[in-house]
């Protein structure tokens, strides 16, 4: 348990100190809905930053029920669709999947894994977008498994990190 605080304070660390050293050289753009808590999108001179971006949701949740959202699929269908979403808000600030620096994924149990990540459906996934003869650009990269994502049926959420080449 020592061990993952230790990695996430790290982690957060690691993220804020190049927040800080890239806010010094540009101006800061946010986007993202204003009824959100978070911005989806960070623009720091040549830098963005995307929040984690899960799969679609399949099924809302219900408050009036008390019926949480549903993402449907195993970790590559989820992984696949979320690295299109990535792919979607790059294109919308100019960039690509090329352009991606530094991933983080956060992988939840896999009940038909026995409760382990499924690291081989992500790696799967992933192979389709990354070292590809078409895209043959490779991020930094951290795979973690986590007790769970804010939609309880989510096996993956990915953050990024993507810079504009001069």
């Amino acid at each position: 348990m020592h061990k993952r605080i230790a990695l996430a304070a790290a982690l957060a660390t690691a993220f804020a100190s190049t927040l800080s050293l890239h806010a010094q050289s540009g101006e800061v753009k946010r986007t993202g809905d204003a009824k959100a808590l978070f911005s989806s999108t960070i623009t720091v001179g040549d830098t963005v930053y995307l929040s984690g971006i899960m799969a679609p949701v399949d099924t809302p949740a219900d408050p009036a029920k008390g019926t949480p959202a549903i993402i449907k699929g195993d970790t590559k269908t989820q992984a696949i669709a979320a690295i299109q979403l990535i792919q979607k808000s790059l294109q919308s600030v100019g960039l690509d999947l090329g352009d991606i620096v530094q991933m983080q994924a956060f992988l939840t149990g896999d009940p038909a894994k026995g409760g382990q990540m499924d690291v081989a459906g992500w790696n799967e996934a992933y192979k389709q977008f990354f070292g590809t003869a078409q895209q043959p650009n490779k991020p930094v990269r951290a795979t973690m498994q986590v007790a769970a994502l804010v939609v309880p049926t989510g096996r993956i959420e990915i953050m990024v990190i993507a810079a504009r080449h001069k």
